[in-house]
């Protein structure tokens, strides 16, 4: 192999195909390593519990919302434009009462999020969502 040529000039190459290949060997090794080692760095103690706390079901506002943008509260049709109002008076009762939103999955993101974003607004302790039952 010549690496001076007087006709061309020197050869500037370099050969990329080693260089390469020890790349792929390298990244394979830590793709089979990588599980390993991170399987034994997290170790996570779930807590037991001996018996389950029921949830209190007055303290719970529901919140159904149906496929055309309706919103009841707790059986009573109320409009949007209204909610905030009758969500003060049924939290206002008792602190730190839950709100448990049921919407339609044809229901659309941005209405969920108001009614979630008005019930976090009015002090409700906890949020919740869940799927309405089809009949």
């Amino acid at each position: 192999m010549k690496i001076h040529n007087p006709g061309k000039g020197v050869m500037a190459d370099i050969n990329m195909i080693p260089l390469i290949d020890v790349a792929l060997i390298l990244l394979i090794i830590f793709m089979v390593m990588t599980p390993f080692l991170v399987q034994s760095q997290i170790t996570v103690q779930l807590p037991k519990s001996s018996q389950g706390a029921a949830a209190q079901g007055d303290s719970i506002i529901h919140i159904q919302i149906a496929p055309g943008g309706a919103v009841t509260v707790e059986g009573k049709r109320v409009p949007l434009r209204s909610l905030e109002r009758e969500l003060i008076l049924r939290l206002s009762k008792s602190a730190k009462r839950t709100v448990l939103v049921q919407a339609d999955k044809s229901v659309p993101v941005e209405q969920l999020v108001l009614v979630l974003d008005i019930a976090r607004k009015l002090g409700a302790g906890k949020l919740g969502i869940a799927v309405a039952n089809r009949q």
